[in-house]
């Protein structure tokens, strides 16, 4: 039973009689209204997140990711490999028959058939989701910097991603199907643990668990780690991509849950692959979709070494041009996607479409021209007749043969260049790593400026595309030709051509895709050779050196181009000379303890921001301050002009030319300014002494008069919390407010779990029908804000800013003052590079 609060108001429990409550506003409840038990403020908390039944769910929940994943790789797999054998054993069958007959166009005409049917279906499905396009991979990355990105991880993009990169791999396009792995494993780890989906409304479970975004981002980041295991068969690799390119936060916990994911995903898929392939079920013989094979000298070749040291000043120089070519790679495609940006996105979605067909054309022609005219018939060796020791470890005998073409050759001799473009890539891949001496120079210098300006040209377009693969085939080819060249006019017959074709293909991958650590681990899981580590490792160190010093990695440069406010690992040195008052927005939305229904549904349709600060006004009178306000009022003595408010950090960007773009607002900065100096008085208490007029409801039309002093537009106001958009949408669909004839007690109360029913969609303040609830109505929203946030100082450093907000997973950063009155917020877009190096060139133009 609550005590009597003042002399014009008594409140029990069940009742309250107030003799001026039909007078007072909102604002007058919050300070002078009854305080509520604590039992009674605080949001009942998820009491399951610490038991043991919560933590074996996960356990559970992760290991059911890395299965599905594993299966939706096999799906991918199996498909892939079925439309191919058909495509390319008609497109076999009617090349030898034609070449005889001379009926070549015939043959060229069913491999443009199969193509563009194949790419046709998949532009289609992206049509239906565009967010499918691409390799998923800078969407994803986003995703965990914490970026929400609309329909990222939703069922239908899953459906759209795997069944469109089936038909572009089957198409014939330069695309791999390991990178948007990655986005379906993450999508499956995003759907899963929900146990419902939009696209399936009426499939939907009571079940109460990972509620919250940062579980749902926990699961995304073991997702996506399972893709990479799934994709390549390297858990560990999977782990340390999630780790390095992924996830902006990271907790121990994660970690080993993130592995064991990864873990069932790679065995998922090498026990169903290895069952269908070879018929041994449990053997595991096929890790990944993508297998390098074992790379071993021949036992009759004494001299032959897998890398000498010698080898390592090859292998730092082709690190070096590996960074060159990976820099001009995402030159080229950079302005390709800023020209598809200007002229094929804002044109109708057909012109995306006619664009990928376009390119199947071009690339269909030229794999067939090329091999048919730039192809160079050579003697069959016996190595390339029965296969090397090390090919036989994962690849038959009659596999072997099978990849050999001997397209527009005579008998006993084969079609170097048709054995790259008419096999899939992963084969063409195992050919440059095994074979030995079946390849010319001039064949592989020409296959790798044709793969390279295609697949530059191919990534970008409106269809589910990897760029891994195509990365690693281009790269290996030029690995090769430098092979070639050291033993054919250097005379070093020591060298292992499989080695440097290894080399190369991290040394171009590294240069497109800047990664290092999980890049090294993933390739050394991939060939089971520890040895490679140190050459592997040096090889992508100086590839992404040489590449930055030119620009970004490929999915930073798309990151850019989509506009995302992307968190990069730290700050710059010299971003210590701005303080937290130099970025921070002083302009705030915020709300009151207690607003009316009125002001709530105003401040959410006019703003589009996710959380508002919830505040009260500092008044003259101390004795009817509320507790939260004590600490203002008994230090009011101690506060000086040199503490930062609203309005005099308003006023100092006035002078300092950073005033926001309104013209009528740095009419009245100018205004004002002069006045300051003449103005002995604390400004502080000038701002106190004008508080007795109460701040108004914000109604649409009703905006700050351009009447109003510095000091009326920011007034100091006392922050007590974070209140989320998704909770004030909730608490007004489900009606839950009082009217101001009661006490606030009567307000309904819901819990934790009926705030999260709606998780991860809630709904939108446009499409509500709020016409049932009073507009006078008032909504107490102490009870489910957030009272304690992380904050900072407005003197704190920037690099300090920066390593809370990224290292805690924040969206919100409250600017406290010393007093503590808020002065202004911090958002992702307050941190990023661009910003922060303009808030710099200002910095140093005011000196």
């Amino acid at each position: 039973m609550a005590g009597c609060r003042g002399s014009l108001c008594c409140c029990c429990r069940w009742c309250c009689c107030c003799g001026e409550r039909e007078t007072r506003t909102p604002e007058e409840l919050t300070i002078l209204g009854e305080t509520q038990e604590e039992e009674d403020e605080i949001l009942p908390r998820k009491d399951y997140e610490k038991g043991r039944r919560y933590e074996a769910v996960k356990w559970m929940m992760v290991f059911a990711i890395g299965v599905c994943t594993g299966l939706v790789g096999l799906f991918v797999d199996f498909f892939v490999h079925l439309f191919s054998q058909l495509k390319f054993g008609v497109v076999q069958t009617s090349v030898e028959e034609c070449s005889q007959k001379g009926c070549l166009a015939l043959s060229l005409l069913e491999l443009l058939g199969f193509n563009l049917t194949f790419v046709f279906l998949a532009s289609l499905l992206v049509l239906i989701e565009p967010v499918a396009a691409g390799s998923g991979i800078p969407e994803i990355k986003c995703y965990l910097n914490g970026v929400k990105v609309p329909g990222i991880v939703r069922l239908r993009t899953l459906l759209c991603k795997v069944f469109g990169v089936l038909f572009s791999v089957a198409g014939g396009l330069f695309v791999g199907k390991e990178g948007p792995m990655i986005h379906s494993g993450a999508v499956v780890g995003a759907g899963l643990p929900q146990f419902q989906s939009i696209s399936l409304r009426k499939i939907q479970f009571n079940f109460p668990y990972f509620r919250s975004d940062r579980d749902k981002r926990d699961f995304v980041s073991a997702g996506a780690a399972a893709g990479v295991a799934a994709a390549f068969g390297a858990p560990i690799g999977g782990t340390l991509f999630s780790l390095e390119e992924g996830s902006s936060f990271w907790n121990q916990g994660l970690t080993w849950k993130v592995l064991f994911c990864s873990m069932s995903a790679t065995f998922t898929l090498n026990f169903f692959r290895s069952g269908i392939q070879f018929g041994s079920w449990g053997s595991f013989q096929l890790p990944g979709l993508l297998n390098f094979g074992e790379f071993k000298c021949s036992d009759s070749d004494k001299k032959c070494h897998l890398w000498t040291a010698m080898d390592l000043g090859f292998f730092v120089v082709m690190g070096v041009i590996g960074g060159l070519l990976g820099a001009t790679f995402n030159c080229l495609n950079k302005r390709l996607a800023k020209y598809r940006m200007r002229n094929v996105h804002p044109k109708p979605k057909l012109v995306r479409v006619l664009e990928s067909l376009l390119v199947s054309l071009v690339t269909t022609v030229v794999v067939f021209m090329a091999s048919m005219v730039l192809g160079e018939c050579r003697q069959m060796s016996s190595s390339s007749q029965i296969g090397n020791d090390s090919f036989q470890l994962q690849v038959t005998s009659e596999d072997v043969n099978s990849s050999i073409k001997t397209f527009f050759c005579p008998n006993e001799t084969y079609n170097d260049m048709a054995t790259l473009f008419f096999n899939p890539q992963e084969s063409a891949i195992l050919q440059l790593f095994h074979q030995d001496g079946t390849f010319s120079p001039v064949t592989l210098a020409l296959f790798f400026a044709l793969y390279f300006l295609l697949a530059c040209w191919t990534y970008g377009t409106s269809v589910p595309s990897g760029l891994f693969v195509p990365s690693l085939l281009c790269g290996a080819a030029f690995g090769r030709l430098v092979a070639n060249v050291l033993k054919s006019y250097i005379g070093l017959g020591h060298i292992y051509s499989g080695t440097f074709a290894l080399i190369g293909a991290a040394a171009f991958l590294g240069g497109v895709v800047r990664m290092t650590i999980s890049l090294t681990v993933i390739l050394i899981e991939s060939t089971n050779e520890i040895t490679y580590g140190l050459p592997i490792m040096i090889t992508l160190m100086v590839a992404k050196w040489t590449g930055d010093f030119f620009n970004k990695g490929i999915y930073d440069i798309h990151v850019g181009l989509r506009g995302v406010p992307l968190l990069e690992w730290e700050t710059e040195v010299e971003m210590d000379k701005l303080r937290a008052s130099d970025i921070m927005e002083p302009n705030l939305t915020y709300v009151y303890p207690h607003t009316r229904i009125q002001s709530l549904v105003s401040i959410l349709r006019t703003t589009v921001h996710h959380a508002f600060p919830v505040v009260t006004e500092n008044r003259g009178n101390e004795k009817e301050f509320m507790k939260g306000n004590q600490l203002i009022s008994n230090n009011i003595k101690f506060k000086k002009s040199s503490i930062v408010t609203r309005a005099g950090e308003q006023r100092r960007r006035s002078q300092s030319m950073k005033s926001y773009p309104s013209s009528e607002l740095r009419n009245v900065c100018d205004e004002h300014v002069p006045e300051e100096p003449a103005e002995k008085e604390d400004l502080l208490q000038q701002m106190l002494e004008r508080r007795y007029t109460p701040y108004p409801n914000l109604y649409p039309d009703q905006s700050p008069s351009e009447d109003w002093t510095m000091e009326e537009r920011f007034r100091p106001l006392t922050f007590h919390g974070l209140i989320l958009r998704s909770q004030l949408v909730t608490l007004l669909v489900r009606g839950v407010c009082y009217s101001e004839s009661q006490s606030s007690a009567s307000q309904p109360r819901l819990s934790y779990a009926e705030m999260a029913e709606d998780y991860p969609r809630y709904p939108d303040i446009h499409d509500l029908d709020l016409t049932l609830l009073n507009p006078r109505m008032i909504v107490d929203v102490t009870p489910y804000m957030n009272p304690s946030p992380f904050t900072v100082s407005p003197n704190t450093h920037v690099s300090q800013v920066f390593n809370l907000f990224r290292t805690m997973g924040l969206r919100h950063l409250p600017v406290v003052n010393a007093v503590g009155e808020i002065v202004g917020i911090i958002t992702r877009h307050n941190l990023t590079f661009e910003f922060l190096h303009a808030r710099l060139r200002q910095h140093y133009q005011t000196i």
